[in-house]
């Protein structure tokens, strides 16, 4: 490996001497957060030489957004996590003003493959400046990588009459049956619109144009970014992060938001025909996510928990910004995407409290059931069999000022999340709603908390609400409300 660049260099000696500023207790306890600095999109996330690599945008200097580098750390379980030095800085000039995202492989030699987005600003004859992105490579050994000596290797030249130079990012690299490769990249087209774009390669290091894969057609918001797309439960599975939605009932809301369609893929003819859509998380936070196939089998995906319109929403204090969702695993059932904690986190548990068949009407507080590193289980029904109750809420991260609710209303079936009560003094999102099944008034809830985040699993993955929050740690009640009468089970983990 040849010797590092100054600026790679220098960013390695930064991030070993800032990481001592955070005590352990100022980060989550089981999701990865940024080693010093800003944290955004999940990168490269594979599995090499026995553990997973989660690489990530990452900008060391400042807890808010700046050039990108690639963070980079390694799990054996994807819950406990060691910081490694910075695998890209951005030092070469085809991406001289940031190393954006990307995606990972293991090469035949044994080499580990990152492909990113390069970005380079270019003033025009205008006089105006405009920000080019190309894709560009680099191979390592899992822990130093060197850029390829003939990037970037897909740029202006391959794509298509009016299709943008400027949106052009985020590719995503798999290896095919037959030893070949493929990657999809998201790009603007004429229209304004986003639509990803099939790239293939018989070596992982020259690549073809193939087609566009998929159009949005102004259907889901503007730019589409971060596609990932594989095989799952027989059918095949695109997911991508539109910006600029518009709201549709309760399934996609304002802003930058998260999408999946499900369909038929032809290897052959690389047709991909669209069946189902649904977005990916119903919360506050939740953006860009990545998969991995693990050795086992099981298909795993990582977001980032984060919303790009409430980035100053922060303990002021803290020296880092963002962190990275629970790893969820993936299935289809009945034509929708489904996500489940992953089953690691069990080993996590321990000190259950459980409660069965407890009827209460009104306010409930239960002896044990509080923290802020919690996993917490409930199901909840009317006590009365033809009498449903008119509304269930419970409150966690609470003391006497602060809190954080969970709301459903069985009339309307709405489940909601809200913050606006946690501490925050931004005028920022606070509030999301989800149109949940429910039969008589039923539901199943599973709810992680991790110090600075609350994940929320409805009917089993049916339905996620994700979001961040910032409260004092001291807030760590957790108390229960009913108008009506109801009947709930409740089972309450400590997690390690």
């Amino acid at each position: 490996m040849d010797e590092i660049s100054q600026r790679l260099h220098e960013v390695r000696k930064y991030e070993e001497i800032s990481e001592n500023r955070v005590a352990d207790e100022e980060r989550p306890a089981f999701h990865l957060s940024a080693r010093t600095g800003w944290m955004n999109d999940p990168n490269g996330f594979s599995f090499y030489h026995g553990k997973y690599h989660m690489f990530y945008q990452y900008h060391p200097y400042d807890s808010h957004w700046g050039p990108m580098y690639w963070g980079h750390a390694v799990s054996e379980d994807l819950l406990h996590w060691e910081y490694l030095p910075a695998a890209l800085a951005p030092d070469k000039p085809y991406d001289k003003d940031g190393c954006f995202s990307g995606s990972a492989i293991a090469l035949a030699d044994g080499c580990q493959l990152l492909m990113y987005t390069g970005v380079e600003k270019k003033e025009q004859e205008d006089g105006r400046i405009y920000e080019f992105q190309t894709q560009c490579l680099a191979t390592g050994d899992g822990l130093d990588y060197k850029k390829y000596k003939d990037n970037p290797v897909i740029d202006e030249k391959d794509l298509p009459e009016g299709f943008s130079r400027h949106d052009f990012r985020d590719p995503k690299l798999w290896k095919k049956e037959d030893g070949t490769y493929a990657c999809v990249i998201g790009n603007r087209s004429a229209d304004g619109s986003g639509q990803i774009l099939l790239f293939t390669s018989s070596d992982g290091f020259s690549w073809k144009y193939e087609k566009v894969l998929v159009e949005n057609k102004n259907r889901y918001g503007k730019m589409w970014e971060c596609p990932d797309f594989f095989f799952l439960d027989g059918q095949w599975v695109l997911i991508t992060s539109p910006q600029d939605m518009l709201p549709s009932d309760f399934e996609y809301h304002n802003g930058n938001g998260t999408l999946c369609l499900i369909g038929d893929f032809d290897e052959e003819k690389n047709v991909f025909t669209e069946q189902k859509n649904q977005s990916i998380d119903y919360g506050i936070d939740f953006y860009a996510p990545q998969t991995i196939l693990m050795p086992d089998g099981r298909r795993v995906m990582i977001g980032w928990m984060q919303n790009w319109d409430t980035c100053d929403f922060r303990a002021q204090h803290l020296t880092w910004f963002g962190q990275m969702t629970l790893p969820r695993e993936l299935s289809i059932k009945n034509g929708r995407l489904y996500q489940t904690p992953i089953k690691e986190l069990e080993k996590l548990r321990h000190s259950p409290v459980k409660y069965k068949d407890v009827f209460f009407s009104g306010d409930l507080c239960l002896e044990g059931i509080n923290g802020r590193r919690a996993d917490l289980e409930l199901i909840i029904r009317p006590s009365e069999k033809g009498v449903c109750y008119r509304k269930f809420a419970l409150r966690f991260a609470q003391n006497d000022e602060f809190w954080t609710s969970l709301s459903f209303h069985p009339g309307d079936s709405i489940i909601k999340i809200d913050r606006k009560f946690s501490g925050s003094r931004r005028a920022i999102i606070h509030q999301r709603r989800c149109l949940v099944n429910s039969e008589g008034g039923k539901l199943k809830l599973r709810i992680i908390l991790d110090r600075f985040s609350a994940e929320i699993f409805v009917n089993d993955g049916e339905h996620v609400l994700t979001i961040t929050l910032y409260t004092d740690q001291a807030a760590e009640g957790i108390r229960f409300f009913a108008d009506g009468n109801v009947q709930m089970d409740v089972i309450k983990y400590g997690l390690a």
